[in-house]
């Protein structure tokens, strides 16, 4: 560095000195080099350019901008970091690859018909005998997407999933009728409302034999992949989560898989509260008084990132060692089950009359149950979004979801044939629409500018997927 009279050379414009540019160039390589970014070209050319930014700002502002160009500089590192992490992540080997199934009844159709298109691509690029349990390291499920959780990836006697994705519309078509049956006529009517106003809706006993039938003594650990399914304990007032991580930890969670599912799909006014038991590590009774998990978390993607985040604080091998807020390394994949259509089902001016029965029951819904389900699932949505969209790595998440729900097809229990085949096409033709994504200023989902439709991303992933897979066994 060139010294006059023992100064240090400054810019004629701002009075910063040259020190002080080369010591926030070296931050920012310093940054680069420790955590090793730079893979690709591009990445190279993206830390160049941050490179210049920061020399032309230190060289061109007045010297009482230093503290400022300080939080700036800081500001643009971290930004680097998220950009960065989130180009490497497509074919390093090490993400984390999580799918999320929302509650929603009868309208698992949705999600169902979906997966099933996921995995057909799977096949394509892996072989007839790729299962969606073989992609994601965590697969989460509530209320209704517990039991489709609970069908990929619970393992028949030859160690692969009972049930592939195609099969599982078939199942509901065939199920359906018999979980949610449909009383016609008025005199049906009339029992079935006050049924619902002294008990439960439905007795749920075929769901629980149907559930305990296809799924036996299976324990949550000996599912194929990592799984979490939430419920809530009544006795407790709050959620209680079935995960394959906690079960290797307390061993009351390593329930079988047909008392997760009854649990977690046993919503309020349809089906009863469920009890169950099971052994502690010193032998002793933990007992459980549930209900579905859909009270708390009716998209539970986040309380996915929250189990695995976990993991990563204890150092659980199974995990790559990331950081625990570096989403970069997630790539994830959260399918609804649709949502009535904006002002259409409710509105100030009806709940402004409704007491206790009104909440309960109204026109064959049930309001209460209906915004605390919605209104979780929005919030894990908008979160997601926001986080995701705040460090850039919206291409690491895909969200499907119908908002434009209206009739019988909105409700939760309505299991006719017309109806179930209806909610079939309805995914069909959410695969056709442009891929959206939570507005943050409205908070409502609208399509992205990118034109690309949900069939379409829904490949993309597959891809990233099938190359992660491979990547994984390459290093074996």
């Amino acid at each position: 560095m060139d010294l006059i009279d023992g100064n240090v050379i400054e810019s004629p414009k701002m009075g910063l000195p040259l020190e002080f540019i080369a010591t926030r160039l070296l931050l920012v390589c310093g940054w680069v080099r420790v955590h090793d970014w730079v893979k690709t070209k591009s990445d190279l050319m993206m830390v160049a350019r941050f490179g210049v930014a920061i020399y032309w700002m230190t060289w061109s502002a007045p010297a009482a901008w230093a503290g400022s160009l300080e939080v700036i500089i800081f500001g643009m590192v971290l930004i680097l970091m998220a950009k960065v992490h989130c180009v490497e992540t497509a074919t390093n080997g090490k993400l984390i690859t999580v799918l999320s199934i929302d509650g929603g009844g009868i309208r698992g159709i949705k999600p169902a018909t979906i997966l099933a298109l996921l995995e057909f691509q799977l096949q394509e690029l892996d072989g007839k005998d790729a299962r969606i349990a073989d992609y994601f390291d965590v697969v989460a499920g509530t209320s209704t997407g517990g039991l489709v959780t609970a069908m990929i990836t619970a393992p028949d006697e030859n160690n692969r999933p009972i049930y592939a994705a195609k099969d599982i519309v078939p199942f509901y078509m065939e199920h359906g009728p018999k979980i949610f049956p449909q009383k016609w006529g008025i005199w049906g009517s009339i029992v079935k409302t006050i049924r619902r106003l002294i008990g439960p809706k439905y007795n749920g006993k075929y769901l629980r034999k149907l559930l305990r039938e296809k799924l036996g003594d299976t324990r949550l650990n000996e599912t194929l992949t990592n799984v979490v399914i939430p419920t809530f304990d009544v006795q407790r007032l709050q959620p209680t989560i079935f995960s394959t991580f906690e079960a290797e930890v307390c061993p009351c969670y390593n329930a079988q898989l047909s008392d997760i599912c009854i649990s977690t799909s046993a919503a309020p006014t349809y089906f009863p509260a469920y009890y169950f038991k099971n052994k502690d590590a010193d032998g002793s009774d933990q007992e459980f008084n549930l209900i579905d998990g859909g009270v708390a978390a009716n998209n539970p993607m986040l309380v996915a990132i929250s189990q695995v985040t976990k993991q990563v604080f204890r150092q659980n091998p199974e995990i790559f060692p990331v950081s625990p807020m570096d989403y970069g390394h997630f790539l994830m994949i959260s399918i609804g089950t649709g949502a009535p259509e904006e002002t259409k089902q409710y509105n100030a001016k009806m709940a402004s009359k409704w007491g206790i029965f009104g909440w309960l029951l109204h026109n064959g819904s049930n309001p209460i149950i209906d915004v605390f389900t919605q209104a979780s699932g929005d919030m894990v949505d908008e979160h997601i979004s926001v986080f995701l969209q705040a460090v850039h790595c919206q291409g690491n998440y895909l969200r499907i979801q119908d908002d434009s729900l209206s009739g019988d097809e909105a409700l939760v229990d309505v299991a006719t044939t017309e109806n179930m085949m209806k909610l079939q096409e309805i995914g069909e033709n959410l695969l056709e629409k442009p891929v959206s994504r939570v507005n943050l200023k409205t908070g409502l989902s609208e399509p992205i500018g990118s034109g690309q439709t949900n069939a379409q991303a829904l490949k993309r992933f597959a891809k990233l997927l099938s190359e992660e897979k491979k990547q994984r066994e390459s290093t074996k």
